[in-house]
């Protein structure tokens, strides 16, 4: 075993994350905003050319929330197509698309470059931490780190502890979530873990109240609410985290528990077939603006 180097100091912290999609874009103006340089990787240009504007748009809506550091200097943003910049990493961030070979591939090649010691992190909703562990040579290296949408406003971060995560890992995770003011709440590993075993069966639930004439989307919300007290509505938080992304994530679900509760309901699978994801795509349960696709 090597020996494991001490953590980096707050202002040391060097971050790649891969992934330019809505969660890869949230997490890298997260870390921005809070001075701390990012690498973002993704294998297509043009997603990391409309990244750039997001994040800049993010940036800025973050700033007039209050959501920074009054004062701080941003961090700098590079962007790249390719894996290199992993090996001068302080912290990986894993944060494609939610398929098991998908990840557990790119963690494998990850895994290969990075120095030891290097924080892996993966942005999982629903796989098990430890089944993606078992693809490194270091598997304690890894933890899940399940940043909710969108990462640059909310406070929460669910942190993922595996079997074989490492204490020095959770070490260098809470230095770095201190310097993005993040609150961690460390959890257990388990398909789905906290969140997104509660959140995405009853997001599932009230897409099937639409689909078999209950209500309308804007009923449910409305009603879950003013009634029950939910934030945004079911209907609007599955708009934020992308159909297709929520839609993945209950499959993981379905496979691992067994829950039928978990099987994605038809009017899901429409709208993913047709195209309609939610904010990233200007329609999913409800329509949205340029400036909200952003956002």
């Amino acid at each position: 075993m090597p020996t494991e180097a001490a953590p980096p100091r707050s202002d040391e912290h060097r971050i790649t994350v891969l992934g330019a999609g809505t969660m890869g874009a949230g997490i890298t103006s997260l870390a921005l905003g809070h001075g701390v340089p990012v690498t973002l990787v993704d294998v297509d240009q043009a997603a990391l050319d409309r990244a750039r504007a997001r994040i800049d748009h993010q940036k800025r809506v973050a700033q007039l929330m209050g959501a920074v550091p009054e004062g701080a200097a941003p961090g700098e943003l590079s962007t790249t197509t390719s894996l290199d910049s992993t090996a001068d990493a302080t912290v990986v961030v894993e944060a494609v698309t939610e398929q098991y070979d998908l990840k557990s591939v790119l963690l494998t090649e990850v895994g290969a470059r990075t120095k030891p010691g290097t924080v892996l992190i993966t942005n999982t909703s629903s796989i098990p931490v430890d089944d993606l562990a078992g693809y490194l040579a270091r598997p304690g290296e890894l933890v899940g780190t399940h940043f909710m949408n969108p990462p640059y406003l909310i406070r929460t971060v669910e942190v993922v502890q595996g079997p074989r995560t490492s204490q020095h890992v959770l070490d260098v995770l809470d230095d770095l979530l201190r310097t993005l003011r993040r609150e961690s709440v460390v959890v257990s590993d388990a398909p789905g873990f906290v969140t997104s075993r509660l959140l995405h069966p009853m997001i599932n639930d009230a897409a099937r109240v639409v689909q078999e004439g209950t209500a309308s989307a804007e009923d449910v919300d409305v009603l879950m609410v003013g009634c029950l007290g939910h934030r945004t509505g079911p209907l609007r938080t599955a708009d934020m985290i992308g159909l297709d992304n929520l839609v993945d994530s209950l499959w993981v679900l379905h496979e691992r528990t067994g829950d039928e509760r978990c099987r994605p309901c038809d009017l899901l699978l429409k709208k993913v077939e047709a195209g309609d994801h939610g904010r990233k795509s200007g329609r999913g349960f409800f329509t949205y603006e340029r400036t909200e696709q952003l956002s």
